[in-house]
């Protein structure tokens, strides 16, 4: 039975096992997609970094979902400043735009994961199943890699040449990474269908 605090209220209303689920069927599309179609995959990852066209997508996304969030959510002490940074959004996306063109891509994508990491982790907010804790360690391994990607971009295409420098290094990653999904997939069908 799914516990409920009537004094935090959500922002999304996203279930734990959509969550599960997603990211589960995400790993296992994403890394079989590195397994069957290894060189197309490489070359996109090694370009991605300094991509613009990615860059600006990207950024995009992540200044609507904000955009989005400061609109919609309770802000509480700081609801005064809730115009300025609406105002200051758009503008804020127009200077990336204009001057932030070194690894754009990459900082754009750490905030996009630090946005999706909420939803993520309220999903399995106060839900008593062990295996929602499979889901909270991989978001907040990815909160921790995406502040650097937004920080110190550099270091995603540091990572990305260091796992696509061996064959058995992107092979073994890709494996890894199916598995991880195909046990996030097994967790998700595992949950009693009364925590719902």
């Amino acid at each position: 039975m799914r516990l409920s605090s009537p004094t935090r209220p959500m922002i999304y209303s996203l279930k734990l096992e959509l969550a599960l689920a997603f990211v589960g069927v995400w790993l296992v599309a994403t890394n079989a997609l590195a397994l069957l179609w290894p060189k197309p995959t490489l070359d996109w990852l090694r370009r991605f970094p300094r991509s613009k066209n990615w860059g600006m997508t990207l950024l995009t996304i992540a200044a609507v979902w904000f955009f989005y969030l400061v609109a919609t959510m309770d802000l509480g002490e700081f609801s005064n400043w809730r115009r300025t940074v609406l105002i200051a959004t758009p503008i804020s996306w127009i200077l990336a735009w204009k001057y932030v063109e070194e690894f754009l891509a990459v900082r754009a994508l750490g905030m996009i994961v630090l946005l999706a990491a909420e939803p993520l982790l309220e999903s399995a907010f106060l839900r008593p199943e062990p295996g929602r804790l499979f889901l909270v360690v991989f978001v907040y391994i990815w909160i921790v890699f995406a502040m650097f990607w937004v920080g110190m971009p550099y270091t995603l295409r540091d990572q990305i040449a260091w796992i696509t420098a061996l064959d058995r290094r992107w092979r073994a990653a890709a494996f890894a990474g199916l598995a991880y999904g195909a046990l996030l997939l097994g967790v998700c069908l595992s949950l009693p269908k009364s925590a719902s």
